[in-house]
């Protein structure tokens, strides 16, 4: 077995597009640090987010910081700042998607176990709050990531990366994966 050479790399990911239709988004609910945000929005580009929401803070993508980590990817997902989170919540549902909170509650859902195949936001909160009130008040349904080590919680550009996995996992379940790479 050898890695694929880039040829065959492009074929392979343009595959993956092809399979790809799903709607997903994502907001960010007071995530301040800009190596988050630049990891994020790397993370949203290979995902093929259709858009993002930043909320709080004057931490954005044009940071030095986010750029250097997210490589120039934060121009391939469109970034609104929004002022409040009830105000992004609200585009956010206005353009479609169910909203979707990623966080550790008492009465949140392992995030298998729900239905991820329509359009959604994924919202995630601050590095150490997480999720601010009318996030969590605004929530179709929350979810969390089960974890069996002795850490309790993940970084958030972690938490969202693995999300978004999932949302895209449960798009493909039913998707060939074997095969020949055309």
């Amino acid at each position: 077995m050898k890695p694929l050479g880039p040829t065959d790399l492009k074929r392979l990911h343009r595959s993956w597009r092809r399979r790809t239709e799903g709607r997903v988004a994502v907001l960010l609910d007071g995530v301040q640090n800009p190596f988050n945000l630049g990891a994020i929005a790397r993370t949203a580009a290979v995902q093929r987010v259709e858009r993002g929401w930043i909320v709080g803070y004057d931490t954005s993508m044009d940071h030095p910081k986010a750029r250097k980590l997210s490589m120039g990817t934060d121009r391939l997902v469109p970034w609104e700042h929004a002022d409040t989170t009830a105000a992004a919540i609200a585009a956010a549902r206005s353009a479609g998607f169910a909203i979707i909170g990623v966080e550790l509650t008492g009465d949140a859902r392992p995030i298998f176990s729900v239905d991820l195949t329509r359009p959604v936001c994924l919202v995630v909160g601050h590095e150490e709050r997480g999720l601010s009130g009318t996030a969590l008040g605004s929530c179709d349904a929350v979810v969390y990531l089960p974890q069996v080590g002795k850490v309790g919680s993940l970084n958030v550009a972690t938490t969202l990366a693995v999300a978004l996995y999932e949302v895209r996992r449960q798009e493909w379940q039913s998707t060939p994966t074997d095969g020949p790479v055309d």
